[in-house]
C-alpha cells in the first residue's frame, strides 16, 4: 500500500506483548496488540486512525514514534527506516515527531509550572535559551490562543480546554513534521472539543503539519481527517478517502461504525436502519482464525471463519479486508 510521496509508511507493523507467569516470569503468550498493519501518512495530510477501544491504534502510534520497541515490521519516516535506531539518531528524530496526549489532566507534570512544561523540549533539544527562550515559550501560548502571562502558573488552575491547549504547545516546541494526535479530544466537553478541533486544524494549514489523528468519535474524525484508517482488532478493514469511507462504506465492520454515528436530524436519524454488533470484542490474547470479525459480523459465511481476508484495493486508493466485498 505504501510508496512514495509518503512522509510516514507503516509496513507490515506487528506489535506482541508477552504474557508473563509463575515464579521465573516465563513467556506464556502473546497479546497481539497490533498484527501486520501497513499504510502512509503523505506530507501534510491527516489521516484518522479509528476503532473501538482496544483495537491497537494507540499502540500503532507509539509504535510509529518509537515509544514502544516493534515486534517486527518496518516504519519509515522521510523515507528511512527508524525501527532499528537508538541512541542520539533516535533523541534526534524525537525533535520531528511529536505526540499530543489523550488526557490533558495526567500528561502535564504538576509541580512544574506551564512556561517549564511548554519551554522543556526546547532545553532538551538545545535549540534555545535565555531570553529567546523565553520569548519562544511566549509565542507559543500565543499560537494556542492563551495569555504569555499565564507561563508563571500551574496546571492546576487550567480547565481541561486549556490544558489541551498547554499539551498542543509543548508538541509544537521543537516545530515537528509529524503529529500524532492520540484521542486529543475524548476528554473534554462537546463544546471544548470543537474549539480544540479547530485550533488543530488551523495550526495545520499554517504550520504545514502532519497528523495521525487516532479517534474513536466519527464525527470528529470526518470533520478534521482527509483520509481515514478502520482498524479492528489489530487489523485495518478498510481505509479510504474520507468523504468515500463514510458515503460508501464497504466493510460490515465499518458500516456498524457509522450507523450509530448520531444524526442532528430526528428524521433522518429515526429512518436509518441501524446495524447492531452481537458479543464482544474478541481478546487479542486468543483472536478469532479466519476473519477476526467473524464472531460479530451478520454476513459471515464459512470462508470468513477459515481464511484471513487480504486487504486488497477495490477502488481508487479504497483498501478493504473482507471476502463479502
Amino acid at each position: 500500500m505504501t510508496g512514495n510521496g509518503y512522509l510516514v509508511e507503516v509496513n507490515n507493523l506487528v506489535k506482541y506483548f508477552p504474557v508473563l507467569a509463575g515464579v521465573m516470569r516465563r513467556k506464556v503468550a502473546d497479546i497481539k496488540a497490533v498484527d501486520g498493519v501497513s499504510f502512509g501518512v503523505k506530507q501534510g495530510e491527516v489521516v484518522g486512525l479509528v476503532g473501538e477501544s482496544g483495537c491497537g491504534k494507540t499502540t500503532v502510534g507509539r509504535c510509529i514514534l518509537r515509544l514502544y520497541d516493534v515486534t517486527s515490521g518496518n516504519i519509515y519516516f522521510q523515507g528511512k527506516d527508524i525501527t532499528t535506531i537508538e541512541g542520539e539518531e533516535l533523541r534526534r528524530l524525537r525533535r520531528d515527531m511529536q505526540l499530543i496526549f489523550q488526557d490533558p489532566y495526567a500528561s502535564l507534570n504538576p509541580r512544574m509550572t506551564i512556561g517549564d512544561i511548554i519551554g522543556e523540549p526546547l532545553l532538551v533539544h538545545g535549540l534555545s535559551q535565555g531570553k529567546e527562550y523565553r520569548q519562544k515559550v511566549a509565542e507559543l501560548l500565543e499560537i494556542v490562543e492563551l495569555e504569555p502571562r499565564m507561563a508563571d502558573r500551574y496546571p492546576h488552575e487550567f480547565s481541561g480546554g486549556q490544558r489541551q491547549r498547554i499539551g498542543i504547545a509543548r508538541a509544537l516546541a521543537t516545530r515537528p513534521k509529524f503529529i500524532v494526535c492520540d484521542e486529543p479530544v475524548s476528554a473534554l466537553d462537546v463544546s471544548i472539543q470543537a474549539q480544540v478541533i479547530k485550533l488543530l486544524k488551523q495550526l495545520k494549514e499554517e504550520l504545514g503539519l502532519t497528523y495521525l489523528f487516532i479517534a474513536h468519535d466519527l464525527s470528529v474524525v470526518r470533520y478534521i481527517s482527509d483520509r481515514v484508517v478502520v482498524m479492528y482488532l489489530g487489523k485495518i478493514v478498510e481505509t479510504a478517502d474520507s468523504e468515500e469511507l463514510y458515503t460508501t462504506p464497504l466493510h460490515p465492520y465499518t458500516q456498524a461504525l457509522l450507523s450509530a454515528v448520531p444524526i442532528p436530524c430526528p428524521e433522518v436519524d429515526r429512518s436509518r436502519k441501524r446495524i447492531l454488533l452481537t458479543g464482544d470484542v474478541p481478546s487479542p490474547l486468543f483472536p478469532p482464525s479466519g476473519c477476526r470479525f467473524h464472531t460479530r459480523c451478520r454476513l459471515a459465511k464459512d470462508e470468513c471463519k477459515k481464511k484471513e481476508p487480504e486487504l486488497r484495493e477495490v477502488g481508487t486508493e479504497h483498501w478493504v479486508a473482507c471476502h463479502l466485498v
